[in-house]
């Protein structure tokens, strides 16, 4: 949810209610992973931007809970018989990177950092996703409640397959972030096609003679 201070507003981020250029900066912190249209919203911050206004956002990325997901999906063949979506779908970042474009961002940059949790626990990771508020809303997820057995099941699994020596299991997060400037005449740009001065074949020849 977006909440700027300075008006108290709420609003939905599919549906931004800013007027076209009448902000200088956007920031968006570990919620995008949760929007259904990126690409829209993407377009609705560029349009509420002033022209070289910045839009600055992090999420959770493709590679966020990898050994949670693993081990939930060898369970679920095991004990189920067959596996369905128990974890909600993450960006890459190339993908992230050329959404930014796609949106008509002007010099955009996607960057990742990945940490690594250590819990004693599955079941404490479970928790702790639970109150950050970081379960599954996937609309084809189970409608019920998993079975006792299968959870249990993943748990034994993770620990298992992940648990080191002293007997803590790790849980990846990757933290995407991504910046975009709406588009300003003052901005740099690329130099037109042909219009270098120098040849890169020289400069490469020129390296060629500098080797031993």
């Amino acid at each position: 949810m977006l909440t700027p201070a300075s008006t108290g507003m709420v609003a939905d981020e599919e549906l931004l209610p800013f007027a076209s250029e009448s902000l200088d900066l956007i920031i968006s912190s570990c919620a995008l992973h949760w929007v259904n249209d990126v690409p829209g919203t993407l377009i609705q911050a560029r349009q509420a931007l002033k022209p070289d206004g910045l839009f600055l956002a992090n999420f959770f990325g493709g590679e966020t809970l990898k050994e949670l997901r693993d081990s939930l999906l060898k369970a679920d063949m095991e004990v189920e018989g067959g596996a369905g979506p128990r974890v909600s779908p993450f960006a890459d970042i190339r993908d992230a990177g050329a959404l930014l474009q796609r949106a008509g961002f002007a010099l955009p940059v996607a960057d990742t950092e990945i940490l690594t949790v250590s819990y004693d626990n599955p079941l404490k990771l479970l928790y702790d996703l639970r109150g950050m508020g970081e379960s599954s809303a996937i609309s084809k997820r189970r409608k019920t409640f998993s079975r006792r057995a299968t959870l249990f099941r993943a748990c034994e699994i993770y620990l298992e397959d992940l648990a080191g020596d002293d007997g803590r299991v790790p849980a990846t997060f990757e933290l995407i972030t991504l910046t975009g400037w709406a588009p300003a005449e003052s901005q740099p740009k690329a130099a037109a096609r042909g219009s270098g001065q120098l040849s890169l074949t020289d400069v490469l020849e020129a390296d060629t003679d500098k080797d031993p």
